[in-house]
């Protein structure tokens, strides 16, 4: 009786383990500074990157702009992941390489782009369900034949 108890208690516990969420993190993790604390007008391209190390992307147009991002998933079971925090500084550097501003984002200034789902058409036709699934039967080689008289890489024995 007390071994169905443990068994029991066993399984439970491992049912609720399961039901725990997984947390990713991605992107720039902050080890001693923070991206919030460079100050503008103060601050040089030197110090921020010996305070911050390298950032995660910069501009494509404009080499002054280094863009620090970080964001945190979390996954429940089945479901889709959930961004729970999300974390986006942009250092603006002006001519003399000094910090002329310091832009902060963060989940909720995110906006939902639309995509286009509209998908390029190629040439050829396309297959119904019915011409797919039997469409092959014709091509299909023809039953195994008795291989007693062939050795053990499918070759006839000398002599016959």
């Amino acid at each position: 009786m007390a071994l169905r108890r443990l068994i029991l208690a066993a399984a439970c516990l491992a049912a609720i383990t399961g039901c725990t969420a997984t947390r990713d993190f991605h992107g720039y993790l902050a080890d001693q500074a923070q991206p919030n604390d460079v100050q503008p007008n103060v601050d040089t391209r030197s110090t921020v990157l010996a305070r911050l190390g390298t950032p995660s992307t910069t501009s494509i147009f404009d080499d002054n702009l280094w863009v620090y991002m970080s964001s945190t998933r979390e996954l429940l079971t089945f479901y889709y992941p959930k961004v729970v925090q999300r974390s986006i500084v942009a250092i603006q550097f002006d001519d003399d390489d000094v910090v002329s501003d310091v832009l902060t984002y963060d989940v909720d200034d995110g906006r939902t782009l639309a995509f286009n789902s509209r998908t390029t058409p190629t040439r050829g036709r396309e297959l119904g369900i019915i011409e797919q699934l039997f469409g092959t039967l014709g091509s299909m080689g023809q039953l195994p034949q008795d291989n007693r008289d062939r050795d053990d890489r499918g070759r006839r024995q000398p002599g016959e």
